[in-house]
């Protein structure tokens, strides 16, 4: 009986890091070139991560303003990987599609919520 294993999960150790590493870079650069929330959100962290090792008057606050920023772009890249999937089943309307778009849309939305709340209450303390 054969292993019912994916054939891409058979390496192990250093190769499977660089593979894994490979991988992650090339998610990264193909959100930045296709997505453009993805790439204002970049962008918005350029801005903001200084910014808050500037602002932040502990290591704590400065950890929690910079997690903040970098959810947004883990929320976003999961979205956008929600998007290309479904959109890659079907591009017609259909209802559970939206639902799980709209899901999505909604997770990034709370996320941006999240760097103002954590931002103004560290910054207010």
């Amino acid at each position: 009986m054969s292993d019912p294993a994916s054939p891409f999960k058979g390496k192990t150790g250093l190769r499977r890091v660089l593979n894994a590493a490979t991988y992650s870079w090339s998610g990264l650069t193909a959100a930045f070139r296709h997505e453009d929330a993805f790439r204002q959100e970049v962008f918005l962290a350029l801005l903001l991560i200084p910014l808050a090792l500037v602002l932040g008057e502990t290591g704590i606050a400065r950890a929690l303003m910079i997690g903040a920023v970098l959810l947004v772009l883990i929320v976003e890249l999961l979205n956008s990987a929600i998007e290309a999937a479904v959109d890659r089943i079907s591009l017609e309307h259909n209802l559970l599609i939206k639902r799980a778009k709209d899901m999505g849309s909604a997770a990034v939305m709370i996320s941006l919520v999240n760097v103002a709340v954590v931002w103004a209450l560290v910054l207010l303390n």
